[in-house]
């Protein structure tokens, strides 16, 4: 039986329908050379059986956290999730990614939204929050736009210090002519030069703490700043380390985005993530994506109910805020059941563990001839080492000992071959940390094996 169960007449009506002869007139826009004219070279089918048995067999070659000591970060980290995280979200009411329509009649949906969303908001010290965002990217580009919007003006001021990866999402979407960078002092955003670019026709400030490097900004000073020329200031803090470092909302953030991903969700090869975004009470008319609410029904019973979604399917098009709008369901519930399991004294006690031995490893690497670290500032979980031989040969080197030992910085900026960005968290016991300064130890110049170009 075929797939696509449509007869040779059903096909004449569509072209019809679409005013066309036949299939080949439909793809006549298509240039000639470019169309396949031989079947597609494929293997013979195979049973349900021997496809999980090839599919086992090519998962075995990744080599994945589970099979090593990974000190891999930069924006996506190797945290432990509870077990009851992966029980819930596995859940047939909850498995899907997608808000159901009719969304009222989903009210188990609905209130784990409703409850993230809180936690959210007590998590960064914000008003409201909500819960469509693809990823941390997305959710800055998108908080950007909102800004330029609030304030009706053009450009936004990033540091130089967020993660590239969201300052490229956010050109794509606002243009790289709308996007000035602040440069850097020291692998922290120099406020004095910061100071002489705003101005009267800056929409808002972008500010990571802890940076992609892992130094910690003087977010407060900055604030001030901010608000003195009278822009938006967005602040974009790891979550993970929020209980222990202080709250955007105490930094005088107007809008705080986050990845998602250190609460409770899978690397997965770098994704899904999950977007957060939240923002002060007088901005909810602006926020993308969907809020959802908590109300009464005529006879005094608890419900939860869609209360804000300006799509353009539900309102004017131009009162609409942004069309982002495929909702992160099932990672925003992730995000929901981690933090209810870890509570405050939960996330404080595993902030503490990252910033303890990430400190431990970093003091005993500087100690090793040829490694030191390339800023002196501080930092939270995570930072930059400047290595004696390229750092892309050392992660390669370490490999073979089951050791993800971090990630190259060349990766994103060609010219710091020598910059490993280590990142530790909970799950790194003390036996592992020492067992990675033993490799690292054993790394000479002359002993790496120059790579194939």
């Amino acid at each position: 039986m075929p797939f696509i169960p449509n007869t040779d007449e059903d096909r004449k009506k569509m072209l019809h329908k679409i005013g066309v002869k036949n299939f080949d007139e439909l793809l006549s826009p298509i240039p000639e050379h470019l169309r396949l004219k031989e079947p597609l070279n494929l293997p013979p089918s195979l049973s349900e059986f021997e496809i999980n048995k090839l599919m086992q067999r090519i998962s075995k070659m990744n080599l994945t956290t589970e099979d090593c000591i990974s000190f891999l970060g930069a924006g996506c980290y190797d945290h432990y999730i509870p077990a009851a995280v992966d029980y819930v979200i596995s859940r047939p009411e909850f498995y899907t990614a997608y808000t159901p329509y009719q969304a009222e009649a989903s009210q188990g949906t609905l209130q784990i939204i409703y409850e993230y969303q809180s936690m959210i908001c007590e998590l960064t010290g914000m008003d409201v929050a909500n819960a469509s965002m693809y990823d941390g990217g997305s959710a800055l580009a998108e908080a950007c736009h909102m800004a330029s919007s609030i304030k009706g003006r053009e450009k936004v001021l990033i540091s130089d210090s967020v993660n590239p990866s969201y300052i490229q999402c956010v050109k794509t979407y606002l243009g790289s002519n709308r996007v000035i960078h602040i440069p850097l002092n020291n692998g922290r955003t120099d406020v004095s030069i910061l100071k002489n670019m705003l101005s009267d026709s800056i929409a808002c400030v972008v500010i990571q703490h802890p940076n992609f490097f892992g130094i910690l900004e003087p977010v407060n000073e900055i604030g001030h700043l901010v608000h003195l020329r009278n822009s938006l200031y967005i602040g974009i803090p790891l979550p993970i380390s929020l209980g222990v470092l202080s709250l955007p909302g105490d930094w005088g953030a107007d809008i705080v985005v986050a990845e998602g991903q250190s609460l409770g969700i899978r690397q997965s090869l770098g994704g899904p993530g999950l977007g957060i975004l939240a923002a002060r009470k007088e901005f909810i008319r602006q926020m993308p994506g969907r809020i959802i609410g908590r109300t009464q029904d005529i006879e005094g019973r608890q419900g939860f109910v869609m209360t804000l979604q300006t799509r353009e399917q539900h309102i004017r098009r131009e009162k609409a805020t942004s069309n982002i709008c495929t909702n992160e369901g099932l990672c925003a519930i992730a995000a929901c059941v981690y933090l209810t399991i870890m509570g405050p004294q939960g996330m404080k006690e595993v902030g503490e563990l990252c910033y303890a031995k990430a400190h431990y490893l970093a003091e005993r690497i500087k100690k090793i001839t040829g490694f030191s670290l390339v800023y002196d500032a501080p930092f939270f979980n995570e930072f930059l080492v400047q290595t004696p031989v390229s750092a892309e040969e050392i992660v390669q080197a370490l490999i073979k000992d089951h050791i993800f030992a971090g990630f190259p910085i060349s990766r994103l900026f060609k010219q710091h071959t020598h910059e490993l960005l280590v990142a530790v968290t909970e799950k790194r016991t003390r036996d592992e940390l020492d067992y990675f300064i033993e490799k690292l130890k054993e790394i000479r110049p002359q002993e790496v094996a120059p790579q194939a170009d």
